[in-house]
């Protein structure tokens, strides 16, 4: 076991120091792009004003065929534009594929030093990230970056939500998780062939009365996984992000399961088609009247102690902190999106 007092030490001679305090910056959708697609990269330019994350996939949806030049296009994307305020992220192949050592000494070697984070799928424990987390300080130092790329480890498979909390606390490098809703319905046997959302077999009845219909209420599929993703991702600094709806037909209910995501913690959402761009940008940015009342509740208590009211509601510390994280929220997005800022105040 790693002494705490050696847990931000690099682990290469060379390597940049790991970062104390994680990147501050909006994410609330990380946009998947098929960067084998030479007609998709040509529309970065435009893309990288209208998301938070560009995230170039070289896995799932991916063809076996196709995986060295959807390598090659995100090393050239990544080189052709300048992604300012947006982050770049790549999702590798897995680690057990045959693909995914020169997704990382390659990518690490071309554009290492604009890359922010490299996702890594299907993790199932900390050692998953400790191997990543060896290499890329191996690579950093060969490559003289002056800045760590950081690990985001998707949840989707039953192990790796059973070993969760160790995978959160296990490297300075981890930035967040998402959760992997198709992969892990397979790990764990359910029946269900959707990407993400809920199942109207998955429902609760009311007790019978008699004379009276019986309307059953669906159920929330992902809602124990999404909670202890999140719990585990709070309790070690980490950011929670929902992963895919797959129904591109349905923007009702890929908005209802993003706006759920969003209320229990979640910073951000996968976005798969420029449909979700919007529904992403509206759910996960603070609505601009609770962000006017949090301001006042700050006003109100500015050493976050004592008791006030409030439009006739009592507002303490505990509500205090409560609205620090709406302001401090609003602050980021505005950073991104100017017309927020104006509807926020911040302009």
């Amino acid at each position: 076991m790693k002494l705490p007092r050696n847990f931000y030490r690099p682990l290469a001679v060379g390597a940049p120091e790991p970062f104390r305090e994680m990147p501050v910056r909006a994410e609330r959708m990380i946009h998947f792009i098929p960067p084998h697609i030479e007609k998709v990269r040509a529309k970065i330019p435009d893309l990288v004003k209208q998301v938070d994350i560009v995230l170039g996939n070289l896995e799932d949806a991916i063809p076996a065929d196709a995986k060295e030049a959807a390598r090659a296009g995100f090393i050239e994307m990544a080189r052709a534009n300048d992604f300012g305020e947006t982050g770049l992220w790549t999702r590798i192949n897995a680690l057990n594929s045959p693909w995914v050592l020169d997704d990382i000494v390659e990518i690490v070697g071309a554009v290492g030093d604009k890359l922010d984070v490299i996702m890594l799928p299907k993790v199932e424990g900390a050692w998953d990230i400790h191997y990543l987390d060896q290499l890329l300080a191996q690579l950093e130092a060969r490559h003289s970056l002056a800045k760590p790329i950081l690990i985001h480890a998707i949840l989707e498979t039953a192990e790796g939500v059973n070993n969760v909390d160790a995978i959160a606390a296990a490297s300075p490098r981890m930035h967040g998780m998402s959760l992997g809703p198709a992969d892990l319905a397979a790990s764990r046997a359910m029946k269900t062939t959707r990407v993400g959302g809920g199942h109207p077999g998955y429902s609760v009845l009311p007790d019978p009365v008699e004379g009276s219909a019986r309307a059953g209420v669906q159920q929330d599929l992902w809602h124990y996984t999404i909670a202890r993703m999140i719990d585990a991702c709070a309790a070690n600094g980490l950011k929670a992000f929902y992963g895919p709806f797959g129904d591109f037909s349905d923007p009702d209910a890929c908005e209802s399961q993003f706006r759920n995501a969003f209320l229990m913690g979640c910073a951000g959402a996968w976005t798969l088609h420029p449909s979700q761009i919007d529904i992403a940008k509206r759910v996960f940015s603070p609505d601009p009247e609770e962000v006017k009342l949090a301001a006042r509740i700050l006003e109100a208590m500015p050493d976050g102690t004592g008791a006030v009211m409030i439009d006739g509601k009592m507002q303490d510390d505990a509500t205090w902190k409560q609205a620090k994280v709406i302001v401090d929220l609003a602050k980021l997005v505005a950073r991104k999106d100017p017309e927020l800022a104006g509807a926020y105040g911040f302009a």
